[in-house]
């Protein structure tokens, strides 16, 4: 499926669509190719973009005063990827945003969002939809760490991205649980 058929398709999911929308859609997004490891936002920058993957694996995470890194998020294709809270107020991200394997996402910035809502009013109530699952996802990861055992944390994950495991490193996922790399080991053990 070409790429600007996969945000229509997710797009179409929420709210319906003519296909002249659909062309002032396609657009505003710009496609952008990143290699594997290679970085879209450091800290210190602000975030000029909201990221829509087509192809491949990213990840957000933070590294903190000791020199460990904590993964925020991890997302496989069909996903939206940002560090919201930077591409909202323009300040300063703490982020990184990584691509996992070479890839392929389209891109809007955040004037030009607000440009395409005037002309696509519908697209409001999508993004609007859209965020507000990412607040209640990052709310319910951090219940999750606080509240919830490492086990069921790992099924969670496991309902949500089952192929997450075949893609992305070990490590990376055992820090987005919020344990260590030999707890994951364990309960991966304990659960085949």
């Amino acid at each position: 499926m070409p790429h600007n058929h996969k945000l229509i398709y997710y797009i179409n999911k929420w709210v319906s669509i003519t296909s002249d929308e659909e062309a002032k859609i396609i657009s505003a997004f710009e496609l952008k190719s990143a290699a594997k490891k290679e970085l879209m936002l450091e800290p210190g920058e602000v975030c000029e973009y909201i990221y829509f993957i087509t192809k491949g694996a990213m990840r957000s995470y933070f590294v903190d005063d000791k020199g460990n890194e904590h993964i925020f998020q991890i997302r496989l294709e069909n996903g939206w990827i940002s560090d919201l809270e930077s591409f909202f107020t323009q300040r300063k991200s703490n982020y990184y945003l990584e691509a996992l394997e070479d890839v392929e996402v389209l891109r809007i910035s955040s004037s030009r969002l607000e440009a395409l809502y005037e002309e696509v009013p519908k697209l409001e109530r999508y993004f609007r939809i859209l965020f507000q699952k990412a607040y209640i996802n990052s709310l319910e990861r951090l219940n999750a760490t606080m509240w919830d055992s490492a086990i069921e944390r790992y099924n969670d994950l496991v309902k949500e991205q089952s192929d997450i495991f075949q893609r992305v490193p070990l490590v990376y996922i055992a820090s987005y649980l919020g344990i260590t790399p030999e707890s994951l080991s364990r309960i991966r053990k304990k659960k085949s």
